[in-house]
């Protein structure tokens, strides 16, 4: 009699992968996969400025998934993951925190992400197989936008929005307009999507080449990456759909962005010649935007290192004599030793309308702000104005809170440092559309902008390459105010924490079930 030996099945430990079918041995694969890991935050950082290739950001992360699910060893795919997003994340973050301002502990940042990300991704691989790849497409992508979410909830430690790879669309608004109803975290998960089901496409042609036992099934990744590019394509006509809606109003107002070209060092005082020679641009910029026409004009961060209340006579002359708003950012350290970063509005007739305190300081920069936590909105003759102050715009909520009072136009004063200068005015973009508010950035050397409520750039100077001394002036229609984002918030980001508890508790479920008899 004739027996028939049957082939071993492959182990757990193989990866369900052939020996013939593996690349190399267990060294050969992990330098293989963290080869593609660090591919991927490449490819990332190359779709964003100065590079924007932005095509890229709706593929860059295929090879990190491709890398943890096939190429490194089962007990180690994890590091893939953390290594592909740690890479990203330095590379969107890193030249913004190695300043000598910046605590060394703060400067690690990304490390402690790609070792958070690692943990939180070692067990994926397995949560896939037992579930045969069916949540590939979704579970990853929920996690991710979850993190990012509620990493921006907070102050500053964890970058707010920074390194959210929405930003590098930002010159596109004919495609941005659902960010309006879903928010910046609605797109983020559909550009997540369509990397994780294109990673799944892949992984299948690859499982089909090689005989992997068990593999990816090939029919339902095409299906998913076919109901992907569906919702990609719907979402572009929802785009359509929205721009320019609400329409804008009758009333146009003529804004100008001030950028004096001159630093000054934070703790620097009222008596310090940056300081004085910044004031005297603005003052000379400022008369040059009214000859334009400008009703409202924007003054950098910290401009003033005095409170206008206490000193107002030289500033009141020149609202009266330009007939404009100046928006203006000064800071100091009271007599209570509180420690102020502020923004007011002086109106033409010399008033001063109120007092704005910086919702989110950068303290990891040594950065403060005391006063913080109301969100006036000034009526004006041109309508109802608000201020946010920089790192405020890296942030969703500021802006929505001061749309939610009432504000129909958003001066933002700054103060950036050349690392930043190239990407962080991008932001804005978003906020303008969220909220459906212009929004007006005067920077104090290097990146000013002025965007309408669309977020179309009308107005703009960038100079990474050293301070510019610029004067923007743009018509700006009064935005409405109205979107589904005013009013609901980051609701995707809030369900997407939600998804990730889910997913986590399923893979605790399919984890203890009882394995089905072969």
């Amino acid at each position: 009699m004739t027996t028939t030996r049957q082939a071993p099945r492959p182990t757990r430990a193989e990866g369900g992968v052939p020996h013939s079918a593996r690349p190399g041995g267990t060294a050969g694969r992990i330098v293989l996969g963290l080869a593609l890991a660090l591919l991927s935050g490449g490819l990332a950082t190359l779709a964003f400025p100065p590079f924007e290739l932005w095509p890229l950001v709706w593929v860059a992360f295929v090879p990190m998934v491709v890398a943890q699910h096939r190429v490194m060893p089962a007990r180690w795919s994890g590091v893939a993951i953390g290594v592909g997003f740690g890479a990203y994340f330095s590379g969107q973050l890193s030249n913004g925190l190695a300043q000598d301002s910046v605590a060394i502990a703060f400067q690690l940042l990304p490390l402690y992400v790609a070792l958070l990300v690692t943990a939180l991704a070692w067990r994926s691989r397995a949560f896939h197989e037992r579930t045969g790849y069916r949540w590939l497409a979704v579970s990853m992508p929920v996690a991710w936008v979850a993190l990012d979410f509620l990493r921006a909830t907070g102050q500053a430690l964890f970058g707010g929005t920074w390194a959210n790879p929405v930003y590098a669309l930002f010159r596109h608004p004919a495609f941005l307009q659902p960010v309006s109803v879903f928010g910046i975290y609605g797109l983020e998960l559909l550009i997540l999507v369509v990397n994780f089901a294109l990673a799944g496409v892949a992984i299948a042609v690859l499982d089909r080449r090689s005989g992997r036992v068990p593999s990816v099934p090939w029919t339902p990744s095409l299906r998913n990456l076919g109901l992907v590019v569906a919702a990609v394509g719907a979402w572009g006509l929802l785009s359509v759909a929205l721009l320019d809606s609400p329409g804008p109003g009758d009333q146009m107002v003529r804004v100008a962005a001030v950028q004096t070209g001159v630093g000054a060092e934070w703790d620097a005082g009222p008596d310090d010649p940056a300081v004085q020679e910044r004031l005297r641009r603005d003052v000379e910029q400022t008369r040059d935007a009214a000859e334009q026409g400008a009703q409202l004009v924007v003054w950098s961060e910290k401009g003033l290192r005095f409170d206008p209340r206490e000193r107002p006579d030289e500033l009141r002359a020149l609202a009266a004599e330009t007939g404009a708003y100046l928006a203006i950012g000064y800071g100091y350290e009271d007599e209570e030793g509180r420690k102020l970063n502020e923004a007011t509005l002086l109106a033409p007739d010399g008033e001063l309308l109120g007092r704005y305190g910086k919702d989110h300081p950068g303290t990891f920069a040594g950065d403060y702000s005391d006063t913080g936590g109301t969100y006036p909105v000034y009526e004006t003759e041109l309508g109802p104005i608000s201020t946010i102050i920089c790192y405020d715009l890296d942030f969703t909520d500021t802006a929505r809170k001061m749309t939610r009072n009432g504000a129909r136009l958003v001066a933002a004063p700054s103060s950036d440092v050349t690392a930043i200068t190239e990407t962080h005015y991008t932001h804005l973009v978003f906020r303008s559309i969220e909220n459906r508010v212009p929004t007006v950035k005067a920077d104090t050397r290097f990146d000013s902008a002025i965007i309408d409520p669309w977020g179309r750039i009308l107005a703009r100077t960038v100079n990474p390459g050293g301070a510019t001394q610029a004067t923007l002036v743009a018509d700006v229609p009064l935005g409405s105010g109205r979107s589904p984002f005013v009013s609901l918030g980051d609701w995707v980001g809030w369900l997407c924490v939600v998804g990730a508890a889910g997913f986590v508790g399923l893979s605790w479920w399919t984890r203890r079930r009882p394995s089905p008899t072969r």
